[in-house]
């Protein structure tokens, strides 16, 4: 009972999340955690919640999820590289008080035991940040799926090293060298901090930096200096290889953040899909747009390797899914994750093409749709050419009152605009119903692409529709980063024009 009501007490998190992911994050982390004191910046989220770890595992818009440690203004230091007093005032700055550790990683056991207790046995996963990430891109690279673009929006601040041995950080000369110093520093002062009958927790620093700190010392440097301080502090003891947890240092010129991973893998890493294709997480946003409800038939019709119907018949268990690709080798890809996911009694697929979808008209409840674009996603089409049947025929076999998600590159998010006729599309959309819908974020702004731009809303421009889909209504665009580029989610509903 001890243990239950220890891990099960309110505590302090944050996620990070893909720039313009942090208010689906939000609203998902409110709902489904009934969480409180909930705040954000880019790229984070911070929360409390009382949620059982289980709970917190099921977030589906966040990439990774750490127990809070320390959330404060940036480090107030006079810099001057070389300074032992530097050294010192960054070192009592970043630790604060001793309690706030004991009890982050009085939290941190507890969670690893109440995950063994429920079989997930994180410690399965454990395979290295560097091996998984490079595992991950090189399938992307391989399967050549049409979103393979969709990924770095892990990469939120411009330098990041872990201290030791992390894959972006030191050489192995450098990684031996910096233990060694450890090892002189802080030998005596570790056996006085740690009891003798107790086994210290062993641990590295993960450090990203930006602005001003990261200018003065590198990333390396700081990860030694507060390496050293947990070690002579609180008795921890160093690992290069594997430690049993990673402390995560974030700095930057507006706020210094302190953490401690909850999970030893990210959350947007989906144990049910085997081949991976667009992100997860901006695939669940996708579907989360698409007002899913019990009995809706749902349909991707440029399905890839299925990331956005995955994701959709995992979380509306309720609903039906339709898959439809032109591409053999898409099709077989999206197939062996069907059957990895045992979703073949509620997803069907069939080739077929996008221009001439083998469905009546009005016959589905929602369409959701990776428009391609990119490098790294060879097509036979000119999708600008054929974005307008494209769009044509997707509004022919909506349902009224249906939803359409569409995710596009800035450039075909303006074209799609001027060729609907939206400018005005702010005086005919339905109201928000969430959190997420009213985060129009792009929508009256200026965007200039190659030349193209989309001017600003005019609030008294006419409310006439066009005339190529009259009955769809923008009624959200949202840009979410995706790391060497941006994209655009266009959300469209269809309305009755009689």
């Amino acid at each position: 009972m001890k243990e239950s009501s220890r891990v099960c007490r309110p505590l302090r998190y944050f996620c990070t999340a893909g720039n313009g992911m942090e208010q689906f994050l939000v609203e998902e982390i409110i709902s489904k955690l009934s969480a409180y004191e909930v705040d954000h910046v880019s790229g984070k989220v911070f929360f409390t919640t009382s949620a059982e770890i289980v709970k917190l595992t099921e977030l589906k818009s966040a990439e990774r999820l750490f127990l809070l440690l320390k959330k404060a203004p940036p480090l107030n230091v006079a810099w001057k590289k070389g300074s032992e007093n530097v050294m010192r005032l960054i070192q009592d700055q970043i630790m604060g008080g001793h309690q706030a550790w004991a009890d982050g990683l009085s939290a941190w056991l507890s969670f690893q035991k109440d995950l063994q207790d429920c079989s997930m046995k994180p410690s399965d996963a454990i395979k290295g940040q560097k091996k998984k990430r490079k595992v991950e891109e090189e399938e992307e690279e391989e399967m050549g799926g049409k979103s393979l673009y969709d990924r770095a929006s892990l990469a939120q601040t411009p330098a990041e090293t872990c201290y030791p041995g992390h894959e972006t950080g030191s050489t192995e000369d450098e990684v031996s060298m910096v233990a060694n110093c450890i090892e002189e520093r802080t030998s005596c002062e570790a056996d006085e901090s740690t009891s003798s009958n107790q086994s210290p927790v062993s641990f590295r620093v993960c450090c990203r930096c930006s602005g001003i700190i990261a200018k003065k010392f590198s990333t390396q440097e700081l990860g030694r200096i507060i390496g050293m301080a947990i070690t002579r502090q609180l008795g921890w003891k160093v690992d290069l290889r594997h430690p049993e947890l990673e402390v995560n240092v974030h700095l930057s010129d507006n706020l210094c953040v302190l953490g401690i991973p909850v999970l030893r893998f990210p959350l947007a890493h989906r144990t049910y899909i085997k081949i991976t294709g667009l992100r997860s997480t901006t695939a669940w946003v996708m579907a989360s747009l698409a007002g899913i409800k019990p009995g809706c038939l749902v349909l991707d019709p440029m399905c890839g390797v299925g990331t956005i119907l995955l994701e959709a018949a995992k979380e509306w268990q309720n609903a039906f899914f339709l898959g439809f690709d032109n591409d053999e080798l898409q099709l077989k890809r999206v197939q062996e994750n069907v059957r990895f996911a045992d979703l073949m009694n509620r997803i069907e697929l069939i080739k077929a093409s996008v221009m001439e979808i083998p469905l009546p008209s009005s016959s589905v409840d929602a369409i959701v749709c990776d428009i391609p674009f990119g490098r790294k996603y060879c097509s036979n089409t000119d999708i600008r050419a054929a974005l307008p049947a494209i769009v044509k025929e997707m509004e022919r076999v909506l349902r009224t009152e249906g939803n359409l998600v569409l995710l596009l590159s800035p450039q075909l998010s303006v074209f799609l605009k001027k060729i609907l006729g939206q400018d005005c599309w702010l005086n005919r959309r339905p109201a928000a119903d969430s959190l997420a819908e009213r985060v129009e974020v792009q929508c009256a702004e200026e965007v200039t692409v190659k030349g193209v731009t989309e001017e600003k809303t005019n609030p008294n421009c006419s409310s006439a529709t066009s005339q190529l889909c009259p009955s769809l209504v923008l009624n959200g665009t949202y840009r979410l980063s995706l790391g060497a580029t941006d994209a655009l989610i266009h959300r469209y509903k269809k309305v009755s024009l009689t």
